[in-house]
């Protein structure tokens, strides 16, 4: 009896192990560098090219088309509610990025990939955040700038080029994301 049992669980286990094998290979890439596809054949659009144009859906109900920031230095930001390097990004983003560069010719648009307008509400009660949030629910949007990979950031100048494009999230990144921001507001 106890054999039988034994082999029972051992026959489940094994099963757990598969199924949580096949859930992370199928899940979304997010701030993964260790896959077979790399960050440059996965960005669409790269630095010195044309951002490609959209409109998005605010979460407020509000539309705002890319091609109508012109004149102003723009960081549009991909994310989702289940990626880990993404929370820790936008835990930074309020005073970083929002409040330093308050009043000045700048626009953080940050979209979320892939999800339902009621996944992004329910992250954005639990965390608390209330700036604006672009709502990309069938991934069109996304599509336009890279083919995997999350959080993305693409800083784009006042003409509608890509100055900067990275992938992933870390402490360094974020910093050299910021003095980027700084220097496009310079010019």
């Amino acid at each position: 009896m106890a054999k039988k049992k034994s082999n029972k669980q051992l026959w489940v286990m094994l099963a757990l192990i598969v199924a949580i094998g096949a859930v992370i290979l199928l899940l979304p890439a997010c701030g993964s560098r260790s896959t077979s596809a790399t960050e440059e054949e996965t960005t669409l659009v790269e630095a010195g090219e044309e951002a490609p144009d959209f409109t998005v859906e605010l979460f407020d109900g509000q539309h705002i088309t890319l091609s109508s920031l012109r004149g102003k230095v723009v960081l549009l930001n991909f994310w989702a509610t289940w990626c880990p390097p993404c929370r820790e990004e936008l835990k930074r983003v309020q005073k970083e990025i929002i409040d330093r560069f308050a009043g000045r010719d700048f626009v953080f648009l940050p979209i979320s990939r892939g999800e339902k307008r009621a996944t992004v509400a329910a992250f954005r009660e639990k965390t608390g955040y209330t700036f604006p949030m672009g709502l990309d629910p069938g991934q069109t949007i996304y599509d336009r700038y890279a083919s995997n990979f999350i959080p993305r950031n693409f800083l784009i100048d006042r003409d509608g080029k890509v100055v900067l494009a990275s992938v992933g999230y870390d402490e360094e990144e974020f910093d050299t994301l910021l003095r980027a921001i700084e220097k496009q507001l310079a010019e």
